[in-house]
């Protein structure tokens, strides 16, 4: 079949043809964007899934929703080097600059820039062309602690937003990468704007972990946040994620492939959109068939090992290789820590800083006290094709 109108679209963050199987979450953010700019009471959201589930897909539709309701919009990727503080400044910035051509807005605005430079003054950020031709109000978001200073400046932000008629979402990805620290203020200012029923909402995206490390960091973030979890899709929704781009195109697959197809990605969204691609690239034509579906596992296998898969494991050291390995010889997790440390020939305690270490790389989190799992879905399985 024609390569060129294959619809799938295997990669990161790219949207699918078919976004199946995720309604519920959609609809709740487009009430919660509508409600906060009418002056309602909403709760943020973070969104929690293993890799390959589809989060940043939705971030990035969540996104296109507030635009659609006059949200200004801050999407944020969060690296694990850069600080929250450098890469809030440029987006914060860009919204006070939007917001400030607005005669109605114009005060709170160049109030918020205030704020906003003394927050790049007491965090030694560097602006760049990014600077504001505005002098820091002392004594506003410049103390250098960031629990008090984001709080600050959320607060400056959703007053120049509303007095402009507008709201302002901000978007974070990998959450989990955010410091005890970094989280705490954030939690805090969201917690602060909620509070002033200000038009500011925040939606994150991160692993499993993120709910219990907010917990953590504040104990009233189980009340502020929405959690949805993002998970694999339903047999009904993974096929609609399959067939509707085949039949989009005129062209048709039958149920039985349909369901190998479900079985071989356990109905992970990633996986779905490799199969699907690989699958429509096989067949000569339509409709796709099982054997298709059989020929393209060994393709669609193959890109994953040499992509999706390798590029997380080649992020370990041999070490952490080592202990993910073993994690894998146990067969499917969760895992017991004690037993990935009698596979290794060790006690738990000594593998600890090791463990913590794979956990804050983001490939395996503890879905419960002492158990541990991969972030990735098949990684095991992939672990032991490579042995």
């Amino acid at each position: 079949m024609d390569e060129v109108r294959n619809p799938f679209a295997p990669g990161a963050g790219s949207p699918p043809p078919e976004l199946a199987g995720r309604d519920s979450i959609l609809s709740n953010a487009d009430v919660a964007i509508q409600r906060v700019l009418a002056g309602r009471h909403a709760q943020s959201q973070i969104l929690l899934g293993l890799r390959g589930t589809g989060k940043t897909v939705l971030l990035n539709k969540i996104e296109q929703i507030a635009e659609k309701y006059f949200h200004l919009t801050s999407f944020i990727e969060a690296p694990e080097s850069e600080k929250l503080a450098e890469l809030l400044y440029p987006k914060i910035s860009q919204v006070l600059r939007k917001v400030s051509i607005i005669v109605a807005a114009k005060s709170k605005a160049i109030s918020a820039m205030q704020a906003l430079k003394g927050f790049a003054s007491a965090f030694q950020i560097e602006v760049g062309d990014v600077s504001l031709s505005v002098n820091a109000e002392a004594g506003i978001a410049d103390s250098g602690i960031l629990e008090y200073d984001l709080s600050d400046l959320f607060v400056r932000v959703g007053e120049a937003v509303k007095a402009a008629g507008k709201g302002w979402t901000l978007l974070i990805d990998e959450v989990q990468y955010l410091s005890k620290e970094e989280l705490s203020a954030l939690i805090v200012a969201v917690h602060k704007v909620n509070q002033r029923q200000l038009p500011v909402l925040f939606f994150g995206a991160g692993l499993p972990q993120i709910a219990a490390l907010s917990g953590d960091a504040k104990s009233y973030a189980e009340r502020l946040f929405n959690y949805p979890p993002v998970g694999p899709l339903t047999d009904e929704a993974g096929s609609s994620a399959v067939q509707q781009p085949i039949i989009a195109e005129g062209e048709t697959i039958d149920p039985v492939a349909v369901r190998e197809i479900i079985r071989q990605t356990e109905g992970y969204p990633y996986f779905l959109q490799e199969w699907g691609f690989q699958s429509w690239n096989v067949a000569v034509q339509s409709p796709i068939t099982l054997n298709d579906v059989t020929n393209a596992s060994k393709a669609a296998l193959q890109r994953l090992d040499e992509g999706f898969f390798r590029v997380r494991f080649d992020r370990l050291t041999a070490k952490e290789q080592e202990y993910v390995n073993a994690m894998a010889r146990l067969g499917k997790g969760p895992y017991r820590s004690s037993d990935v440390a009698d596979n290794l020939g060790e006690n738990t305690t000594s593998l600890g800083p090791r463990r913590a270490k794979i956990i804050r790389k983001g490939m395996i989190y503890s879905p419960s006290y002492g158990d541990i799992a991969f972030t990735v879905p098949m990684f095991e399985e992939y672990l032991k094709r490579r042995s």
